[in-house]
């Protein structure tokens, strides 16, 4: 790896980490779900101005199925149960938690696609699942429903992982980039409604939802896109690992949560169950 793909890897992380956090910021605000409809809107259009530009051609009639179901998947289904668990959660244990994407995405693997687990494998999701139930202990006690909210959104990406691998895998990664955000942003339109935003939002909350679509979405969409073109996929999946360094660390610094022993311990059993889970 060169020193401009590391930098693009770190820098990565610490936007992808940030998310948790202005998630925090705009949810209590917004709501669940049009902090969800704002973030993948702004990050669609975005992305759809810029490539048109770059005439890219997402080709929507051949493509615009899996752009819906990974849409589904990847965008509309955990933004929203993020923002939700933004609503009890920190941003750091929220980016703990989403650091077992890829144990989810093992599983998912195995189930529907009929890969081995190997010994190595299943040891590390034991070991992640050790981390989470440590990290959670506590919350989870007096708020399991954003627990499980937080869990289900990590598993629906591993669940994305299986679908794009077996029925998605000639599908152009830029095309999915944009128009999963854009299919994403449109599905949750009509259910705006059901939550509807508990005050006017504030410049630092209308901030937060700029840089959860700008930042977070689009341009972190254009880093992991050139990440996989110069390391790989595998290479760019690393950044898995860094995410919660960063969740944490921002959650600490501009919401003064508490970085407990527990957490720290946790963090590193799902780090290191990650690393068993996908060097296998």
């Amino acid at each position: 790896m060169k020193r401009a793909d590391a930098a693009r890897l770190v820098l990565l992380a610490a936007i992808w980490g940030a998310s948790f956090l202005f998630n925090r910021i705009a949810a209590p605000a917004l709501g669940p779900i049009l902090t969800a409809e704002l973030r993948t809107l702004i990050a669609g259009i975005a992305l759809a101005v810029y490539f048109a530009v770059a005439g890219l051609d997402p080709q929507w009639r051949r493509f615009g199925r899996h752009y819906f179901v990974v849409g589904i998947l990847t965008s509309a289904l955990p933004f929203v149960l993020w923002a939700y668990a933004a609503l009890s959660l920190t941003a750091g244990l929220m980016s703990v938690i989403n650091a077992t994407s890829p144990m989810w995405g093992a599983v998912c693997a195995a189930v529907f696609l009929g890969e081995r687990l190997t010994a190595r494998r299943t040891l590390g999701l034991a070991i992640g699942i050790v981390g989470v139930a440590l990290v959670t202990g506590p919350e989870a006690t007096f708020s399991i429903a954003p627990v499980l909210a937080a869990l289900c959104a990590a598993f629906s990406y591993g669940l994305a992982g299986a679908y794009m691998k077996r029925k998605a895998a000639d599908v152009p990664s830029r095309g999915m980039a944009v128009g999963t955000q854009l299919v994403a942003g449109f599905i949750l339109i009509p259910l705006i409604p059901l939550w509807p935003p508990a005050e006017m939002p504030s410049p630092l909350v209308a901030g937060s939802m700029l840089a959860l679509g700008l930042v977070c979405g689009a341009i972190a969409y254009l880093l992991y896109f050139r990440l996989i073109a110069d390391i790989g996929p595998t290479g760019a999946l690393t950044v898995t690992y860094l995410i919660p360094v960063f969740g944490v660390l921002w959650g600490a610094l501009f919401l003064g949560e508490t970085i407990s022993p527990p957490m720290l311990v946790g963090a590193g059993l799902v780090l290191v169950g990650t690393v068993f889970v996908l060097r296998t």
